[in-house]
């Protein structure tokens, strides 16, 4: 009923989950994830104490495969159950009870496992890892590039419904007070890896932080230009003096708080680009629709 991909960024130690299935909202059942520790997909009529526990073994220094032989030994349904487990030194494994839907199993590769059952054939798997594998770019992305690669070959022989993604990081989540650094579920849509991706580009702008790269300097033409976004919308006083003074770094943080681009908030005389980008974006929408409200 499903195909998941666990995985582990050694660059900057990310760990994560994606899964797609032709099964309700799997967000709240598959994926499990602690920074530092690793990550666990439960599946096929999964046994979400799976999660938890093998996290638990994993923090106390099993390995992804001794953990499953643990979770699995004293359960009297693992023909039924599918799971696999990373660490946060990249070790990963996977385990297939012999009564999953066909085809249903995995493959493992660097830093990362996928599994899968009632699939179109092993090609999902293997296209899942292969891509992840070749992929760079950060690891939620590599990730669903790899549930993209899935889907290709074929993905549950049923069809599509739910996805999710999730990556931990040490105080990547909001505001830096705990480790969710992605977490997005989709309960039910028709093309759902699509969807995935369109959220998580909304989640990235509103979620993390600025990359410095992507940071300039307020100058002359830009306070002009935020001057005048931030008068129309009423967050701005006065006229367009293209200064970046205090008033506009004051204008400026209240309308990203309120346009909540919080994590990107400054209070010097810098701002992000895929902000800005976006504000002349949402700003050009807004200029439309006074104009057809008027």
């Amino acid at each position: 009923m499903t195909f998941s991909i666990v995985a582990f960024d050694p660059a900057n130690g990310d760990l994560g989950v994606a899964v797609q299935s032709k099964f309700p909202n799997v967000g709240v059942s598959i994926p499990f994830a602690k920074a530092g520790i690793g990550a666990v997909a439960t599946q096929s009529y999964c046994n979400t104490s799976y999660g938890p526990r093998g996290l638990a073994l994993l923090e106390n220094g099993a390995s992804p495969q001794q953990a499953i032989e643990i979770l699995t030994g004293n359960d009297e349904q693992r023909d039924y159950r599918q799971v696999g487990i990373i660490d946060a030194q990249g070790r990963a494994a996977s385990f297939t009870g012999a009564h999953c839907f066909d085809w249903a199993g995995s493959v493992q590769g660097p830093c990362c496992a996928a599994q899968g059952n009632t699939l179109a054939g092993p090609q999902v798997v293997e296209n899942m890892v292969q891509t992840f594998t070749e992929r760079s770019g950060s690891l939620a992305e590599r990730l669903m590039a790899a549930l993209q690669a899935g889907q290709a070959g074929g993905g549950d022989r049923r069809g599509q419904q739910s996805v999710a993604l999730l990556v931990v990081r040490a105080g990547g989540g909001y505001g830096g007070f705990d480790d969710r650094y992605v977490d997005i579920s989709i309960y039910d849509h028709p093309t759902p890896i699509a969807e995935l991706e369109r959220l998580y580009a909304i989640h990235r702008l509103t979620y993390f932080r600025s990359n410095p790269d992507q940071l300039v300097t307020i100058e002359t033409a830009i306070a002009n230009e935020l001057q005048q976004i931030l008068h129309a919308r009423g967050f701005y006083k006065g006229a367009a003096t293209g200064l970046c003074d205090e008033n506009l770094r004051k204008a400026l943080r209240d309308f990203m708080g309120w346009e909540n681009y919080d994590e990107r908030i400054r209070n010097d005389d810098l701002i992000d680009l895929e902000v800005l980008e976006d504000m002349r974006r949402k700003h050009a929408l807004w200029l439309q629709a006074q104009r057809h409200g008027a």
